[in-house]
């Protein structure tokens, strides 16, 4: 009887362990009044869907960003490929825009001397009350140096999640390291300081809606920008 019981509790074990390593699929779209990105105005309001799949440590995530208003806005495809494993993250991502070196805004023209990919390689370590993480061009659409050299232009942000007033926040440092065109940079700058706050609005008892607004000011280009939007999901 003892045998038949500890086999139970293998066989439970074991069924509780392959439902953890279920392969997790994301759906959803944030919708925003302005569509700011490290510290950049990139357009007006639009809608931004995520599609992802995961499994453990690894995902592959496609995002994108697309305007409501108005029709020169940027349109965009992100692809992502992560890796986490405990609080470290490494990961490339592949940015199109329809807006690049190819005119005619191919998404399958990978030429460096004419397309509209940019790839980026990341790295970062999240410490729990601060995270950290350098990403940096390598290939594509790069910016360049003050002599017209490419710049692997760089980008490192810091993190501060905190929860206060029942909603969540998070305060955000984004620096340039070295010049380089794509961020408008002639030299090391803070390109982004912002704060963001979340809050889950409950419109049902099985159904809520997460509401936030970020207040984002470059200290390089001496603006400032209020983002509002929400996320739908299932």
């Amino acid at each position: 009887m003892k045998k038949i019981a500890v086999l139970a509790l293998a066989v439970m074990a074991g069924v509780a362990a392959m439902a953890q390593e279920k392969v997790e699929a994301t759906i959803s779209a944030d919708f925003v009044n302005q569509y700011i990105w490290r510290g950049q105005d990139l357009g007006s309001t639009a809608v931004q869907p995520t599609l992802g799949i995961g499994y453990k440590g690894l995902s592959l995530t496609a995002w994108g960003s697309h305007g409501l208003t108005n029709p020169d806005d940027v349109k965009e495809i992100d692809l992502t490929l992560d890796y986490t494993i405990g609080g470290l993250s490494i990961g490339i991502t592949d940015y199109w825009t329809n807006d690049g070196l190819d005119p005619e805004a191919r998404y399958f023209r990978y030429d460096s001397h004419c397309t509209n990919h940019v790839f980026e390689g990341y790295i970062g370590y999240d410490f729990g009350p601060v995270a950290v993480q350098w990403y940096t061009n390598f290939a594509g659409n790069d910016g360049t140096t003050d002599d017209d050299k490419r710049a692997y232009s760089s980008y490192v942000e810091l993190s501060a999640p905190f929860h206060f007033a029942t909603v969540d926040w998070t305060a955000t440092a984004g620096i340039v390291p070295y010049a380089t065109s794509y961020y408008d940079t002639n030299g090391f700058a803070v390109t982004d300081l912002s704060l963001r706050a979340t809050k889950d609005i409950r419109v049902t008892d099985t159904f809520s809606i997460p509401v936030f607004g970020q207040i984002t000011g470059n200290p390089r280009t001496q603006k400032a920008y209020l983002v509002f939007g929400f996320t739908l999901q299932p």
